[in-house]
């Protein structure tokens, strides 16, 4: 590992050199190129010399133990199992750095939630997890915009394509999709049974021109009306875009913008992630069979969290974590959660890679 590690530290440095070069500060991509890499690297380097620097009084302490006077012994033992307890974890937070980079993780997000089985309370449901998603992405700095949504018949959403942006907003939200159940007593309910209705989340990298190229001929663009609220566009522009990719199937619409033109900008982001989230599942298959038998693989028919609002309750089935005070995650405080997620599959990971077993290094 160390080999490794110093390896990491001189592209590290030589990164840094470049910055200073002037062919690189003269093209503007490859200072881009250069900055991202070395930005890149910079918490994995800043560790790793935290970690050599505690190796080092490691040493030192314990030559203190073998020749050191009286004084020295005395504060050598005194030292010595705070800065094993320091190295240790220092190693495993190095060994988690070290693992292969998912390559998404600093994409922008295209969060789509749809209600499921459950009615009107499903619908009401995936309002309250989109607006709880909206929240988070407020407490995070990222920006988030509503590019379209279909009203639900009492007042929720039937479903809703949300954009999020900002740094790392794949590595944070990748383990949200999938079903979240909700069991709770309806507003309409005069008996006081608890319901369980159901949606699904699905979390999308925002997808490049170089990562999915499409081809022109091969979509059909639709112009209607924009419905539902609004202003003085709504009902009197062909604002709204529908677009149909043949190949695929696909079809993908967008009408939050006044403008047709930023509308099909807007349409086309969401096709490409969608065709880039095709391809990326056709590869993770190929790649690994045996996912399908492991525990939290992601799937999106697989129930992945609960919601109990009788016993304020959240549970997620794929790691085990019960949490309480819902009212609070609901307001956007889901980041104990989300990180627990990151923790656990960085874990699985780990021991893949060591020889522990199978675990989820390809979600990590």
């Amino acid at each position: 590992m160390i080999d490794k590690l110093e390896e990491v530290e001189r592209r590290f440095e030589r990164l840094t050199a470049d910055l200073s070069n002037p062919d690189i500060l003269a093209d503007s991509a490859k200072l881009q190129k250069v900055s991202k890499e070395r930005a890149g690297l910079e918490k994995l380097v800043e560790a790793f010399r935290a970690y050599r620097k505690v190796l080092d009084d490691l040493k030192e302490v314990e030559a203190w133990l073998d020749s050191g006077d009286a004084d020295e012994k005395a504060y050598a033992r005194e030292a010595l199992p705070g800065l094993k307890q320091q190295r240790d974890e220092m190693e495993q937070e190095l060994k988690i750095l070290l693992l292969p980079k998912d390559p998404n993780d600093e994409k922008n997000v295209i969060l789509e939630i749809r209600a499921g089985a459950g009615g009107d309370e499903a619908g009401l449901f995936a309002e309250e997890v989109m607006q709880m998603y909206l929240r988070y992405a407020a407490k995070k700095g990222w920006s988030a915009e509503i590019v379209d949504m279909s009203p639900g018949g009492a007042g929720g959403v039937k479903d809703a394509t949300v954009t999020l942006s900002g740094p790392g907003v794949y590595s944070h939200m990748k383990y949200e999709s999938g079903v979240h159940r909700v069991q709770r007593v309806p507003a309409t309910e005069a008996q006081g049974r608890i319901h369980t209705s159901t949606i699904t989340v699905s979390v999308m990298p925002e997808a490049e021109d170089v990562d999915i190229q499409i081809n022109p001929a091969d979509i059909e663009m639709q112009v209607m009306r924009s419905t539902g609220s609004g202003g003085q566009s709504v009902n009197t522009t062909d604002s709204a875009v529908r677009l149909i990719h043949h190949p695929s199937g696909i079809v993908v619409k967008c009408q939050q913008e006044k403008s047709q033109t930023k509308n099909r900008a807007q349409a086309m982001r969401m096709l490409r992630a969608k065709l880039y989230e095709i391809e990326q599942e056709r590869i993770r298959n190929e790649r690994d069979s045996m996912r399908r038998g492991q525990v939290g693989t992601g799937d999106r028919s697989e129930k992945i969290r609960t919601y109990n609002f009788p016993q304020d309750r959240l549970t997620d089935h794929r790691i085990g974590l019960t949490v309480h005070n819902l009212p609070a995650i609901m307001a956007g405080g889901v980041e104990d959660v989300i990180t627990a997620c990151r923790t656990y599959y960085q874990a699985e990971a780990l021991k893949q890679q060591t020889g522990g077993g199978p675990g989820a290094a390809a979600r990590a």
